[in-house]
């Protein structure tokens, strides 16, 4: 299988180590897309996008970015936030009263947004409930305790980070986080990414496979993805109804071109990111905001409200291996879009080809 799309001059590079993933086996299908001076200067699509193998990947193939979603999950808290329907620092107990409890009660949106809430994974409570059971997953949250004062320590919040957002913005501002995204994030920022893909777009997605069966358990992350059970279950992963369901925390469906434009435009002060939270959140998004040894990842970084950010790049990967990034060193972003469940290390050879290290992304 060749890999096609187009790279400009100087980034030819690109395409050959794309090719060279696809013939080792490495990689089976995968999009990647680079962005710089506000233009698409690469464009490639390897593989397959099912794992029969009748679909070659496309420009269009969309694929769920597990925790990249996070990022866009933080920009409609930030919505919430403009709108004055709460602010960063107060207690969300103020509005969200069943989550006030058992030492919750001065649990801040940025604590949540930069994973310091206390609660990186859901509780043993949550053990017998679906995936899919948005009420339940929430309110066991809700009831329980958290595994460490907010704000003392750092863990990203593997699978709960959209069910706290999605019920912060239930109790302050009368809404959810699948309209604040579908009605205002995706149409402000006019992207081609969903939180529930519409029937319209069902047969672009990709489906996703492990690179080995025993993947999941080799994970440094794996026991924070356990409660509830299949968030790493292809069977479940792949299904319609998952696909069109709102799991903030992992089930974002993105194409590489819409989401490294959106890296693209990130920092810019004419962007349409600062446009829609004003400057003062923007500046907030883009701003370092906690330094530590993050529990979940297994390695030091330093977490914007939705961001891994370093001297060297604003990024977020996801589990499995998508990853996305802006340069501050190169003033270009990049999206690795992957079915192919394994470590960053394909996104890593993209990103050192381009002069960016990509060993500090976020999941892996």
């Amino acid at each position: 299988m060749r890999v096609n799309g187009f790279t400009e001059d100087g980034y030819e590079q690109l395409g050959l180590i794309l090719q060279e993933l696809v013939d080792s086996g490495q990689e089976t299908g995968a999009g990647v897309s680079v962005w710089r001076e506000g233009r698409e200067v690469v464009r490639l699509n390897a593989g397959w996008a099912d794992a029969g193998r009748t679909r070659p990947w496309r420009d269009d193939t969309l694929v769920m970015t597990y925790s990249l979603s996070k990022a866009f999950v933080s920009l409609a808290a930030l919505v919430a936030v403009r709108d004055g329907a709460l602010t960063l620092d107060e207690p969300i107990a103020a509005y969200w009263k069943e989550y006030g409890v058992r030492g919750k009660e001065r649990t801040t949106l940025r604590h949540i947004l930069t994973h310091r809430a206390g609660q990186p994974r859901f509780p043993d409570a949550a053990r017998d409930l679906d995936l899919l059971d948005e009420d339940g997953l929430r309110d066991s949250l809700a009831q329980a305790a958290p595994e460490y004062a907010p704000g003392t320590s750092l863990g990203e919040h593997a699978l709960t980070y959209g069910h706290l957002v999605d019920g912060v913005l239930r109790a302050a501002a009368g809404t959810t986080l699948g309209a604040v995204f579908g009605d205002v994030v995706r149409p402000a920022l006019d992207l081609d990414a969903w939180l529930g893909v519409p029937d319209r777009a069902l047969d672009r997605v990709a489906e996703l496979e492990h690179a080995r069966p025993e993947w999941p358990e080799q994970l440094h992350a794996a026991p924070w993805l356990r409660i509830p059970d299949g968030a790493l279950d292809v069977g479940r992963t792949n299904s319609r109804v998952l696909r069109q369901a709102v799991f903030g925390a992992f089930n974002l469906h993105a194409t590489a071109s819409t989401t490294a434009a959106f890296f693209s435009r990130l920092t810019a002060e004419d962007g349409p990111v600062r446009q829609l939270l004003g400057p003062e959140l923007h500046a907030e998004l883009l701003t370092s905001q906690v330094t530590g040894h993050d529990e979940v990842f297994g390695t030091r970084l330093t977490w914007t409200p939705a961001f891994v950010r370093d001297k060297g790049k604003i990024a977020k990967g996801g589990i499995g291996g998508s990853a996305a990034w802006w340069s501050l060193r190169h003033d270009h972003a990049c999206a690795y879009l992957t079915r192919r469940m394994d470590d960053h290390g394909r996104a890593a050879r993209i990103a050192a080809a381009l002069g960016d290290d990509l060993s500090v992304v976020g999941e892996d």
